[in-house]
């Protein structure tokens, strides 16, 4: 099944007076959501306890839960020492997933630098096999590790870098955002073919039965020169990408992802517009 749902909590959930990462379940549900993605972005500031109680909460709502690991996560930094930071960030978020219940850890592959980009690549597919290896040592090979397409010209996660570090082990799953493919792409997202040529992409490199369950981040971004500068709401109307074209494209595959709605503080409202558009959409 395909599910929709927000990534962390908008500002409606909080003017209705709700506090607590426990509550968004029940809110998720109420607004007939299927999943919700929590983010470790800033770091991981969580008890083992309040971990359980969250995913006690979301498991009686029957809510789908993911995290995004560390934003400061980067596997092309040549000093070892900061790879051994980015292994334990993806490490400690697996970690505290199973203790939610989940099963999807969404990360930031890497940035440049001052490396070239053919260097860049290899040295975060290097780091990503060494990463595989700790995620066997450690008994999570019974998640799905999700490496990013990023927004920024300068970040590594191209369709197709992402693509090729999901080759390396069945436990990496492509985590697609079309609002950064759209922003480093300088708008290139318009039409369902649009969409459709990297969803047939993807499934002639992996297969179908791998992408059939991808996940999926969606908002409309802002872009300049150098790709992403800010999200925006879907209330935009000047950058996009529209969410139409790409549910008739996955209409038409047959594919059913994981869909994160990232937009800035209406996420879940933009959450239940994109379920509502997709159960409209007749091909």
């Amino acid at each position: 099944m395909i599910k929709f749902g927000p990534s962390g909590n908008g500002e409606a959930f909080y003017s209705l007076g709700y506090k607590h990462t426990e509550e968004a379940a029940g809110y998720c549900k109420n607004l007939g959501l299927d999943c919700y993605e929590y983010s470790f972005g800033r770091g991981i500031m969580l008890s083992e306890g309040k971990a359980q109680t969250i995913g006690q909460a979301f498991k009686e709502s029957d809510i789908e839960i993911s995290v995004h690991a560390p934003y400061f996560i980067n596997f092309a930094n040549p000093a070892d020492e900061a790879a051994q930071k980015s292994y334990n960030y993806v490490l400690s978020s697996a970690k505290f997933l199973k203790l939610f219940g989940g099963k999807r850890v969404v990360f930031h592959p890497a940035a440049q630098g001052k490396a070239t980009r053919e260097e860049a690549v290899q040295k975060t597919a290097d780091r990503l096999k060494i990463l595989r290896d700790y995620i066997y040592l450690n008994n999570f090979d019974d998640l799905y590790f999700c490496p990013e397409t990023m927004g920024k010209i300068a970040q590594i996660g191209t369709l197709e870098e992402v693509v090729g570090f999901c080759k390396i082990d069945k436990i990496f799953l492509p985590a697609i955002d079309f609002g950064h493919i759209n922003a480093r792409e300088q708008g290139s997202l318009k039409t369902a073919e649009d969409y459709k040529s990297r969803l047939e992409y993807m499934i002639s490199e992996l297969g179908y039965e791998r992408v059939k369950h991808f996940h999926v981040h969606f908002s409309k971004i802002m872009y300049g020169g150098k790709g992403e500068i800010k999200h925006l709401t879907f209330e935009d109307m000047q950058y996009g990408p529209e969410f139409e074209p790409l549910a008739v494209a996955l209409k038409q595959l047959k594919l059913e992802p994981y869909i994160v709605s990232e937009s800035a503080g209406t996420q879940a409202e933009d959450a239940v517009e994109m379920k509502r558009v997709y159960s409209s959409v007749d091909i």
